[in-house]
């Protein structure tokens, strides 16, 4: 009986224990961006703000050019998931469904690329946006991101084009269909599950890319929040408070996508269960 407790009570344990550790950091993020200067630098910790205060906040968002870093990570974020999207639908499309000479080859490509650290290709990428008089422009940011993005999106998308059956597809093509038809209009809809996932992916890693636009863009009208992040400092040292605001405003965003496009999955994989 006590063997058979304790194998139920340690997986619960380990996990309440991992789940303070990876959440503990957050709550004391969010904790410090409202806590009063006094609390922050205080050597007894202060656990729970008391004297909760939006001054950090407001520091966080009177940088200069603040506005502009939001509309830049917005811009190269949203369209380089859209274009990496779009390119993905299709190579995962022929990488599931079609055979052709080297198809192996590329699927291995992809998993290469996938694995390999894009800071190694750093200064080549500053080399061709500098050689092309791109520096400081949201232009290289985007398709860069895109191409960073990619190889997760096709391979990912390949498995959810692969589970999807053939007669599915071959059904539609019978009634008329094309193949692009078919596509759209049966494979499209089941893909949700996995549109969502690369999506939310793809988000987050172009969102919190720094140090290839530190590279390209030193121009602050062609920055992105991730550099926003670096400017609170004082001559008195960091500013901790106004740091921990603008870590929680920029984090803000991926916590909602999250909520959304989890609920958009679950509801997509059910549509797709019924469709089918």
């Amino acid at each position: 009986m006590k063997r058979s407790l304790f194998g139920r009570l340690w997986p619960n344990v380990t996990a309440v224990v991992l789940f303070i550790g990876f959440v503990f950091p957050v709550y004391w993020m969010f904790a410090t961006a409202f806590k009063p200067t006094g609390d922050i630098i205080s050597e007894t910790p202060v656990w729970f703000p008391t004297d909760v205060t939006f001054e950090h906040f407001k520091t966080a968002t009177e940088v200069d050019h603040f506005w502009t870093y939001v509309t830049n990570s917005l811009t190269v974020t949203v369209l380089a998931v859209l274009f990496s999207l779009i390119v993905a639908l299709a190579g995962s499309f022929a990488l599931a469904r079609m055979r052709f000479k080297g198809r192996r080859g590329f699927i291995v490509g992809f998993m290469l690329a996938q694995m390999a650290p894009w800071e190694v290709m750093i200064i080549a990428m500053y080399m061709i946006v500098r050689d092309t008089s791109m520096l400081n422009s949201l232009v290289p940011l985007t398709l860069f991101y895109m191409m960073m993005i990619l190889p997760f999106t096709i391979l990912t998308l390949r498995g959810f084009v692969a589970a999807v059956p053939k007669e599915l597809e071959e059904s539609a093509m019978v009634d008329g269909c094309t193949r692009a038809q078919a596509f759209r209009r049966v494979i499209l809809p089941l893909l949700a599950p996995g549109l969502m996932s690369t999506s939310l992916f793809g988000f987050i890693t172009a969102w919190n890319e720094f140090a290839l636009v530190l590279v390209l863009n030193k121009d602050a009208e062609a920055q992105t929040l991730p550099l926003w992040l670096s400017r609170f400092q004082t001559q008195f040292g960091d500013d901790w408070g106004a740091t921990m605001a603008a870590s929680s405003l920029f984090a803000v965003p991926i916590l909602i996508l999250f909520v959304f496009l989890q609920r958009k999955a679950v509801s997509g994989l059910t549509a797709g269960a019924v469709k089918g």
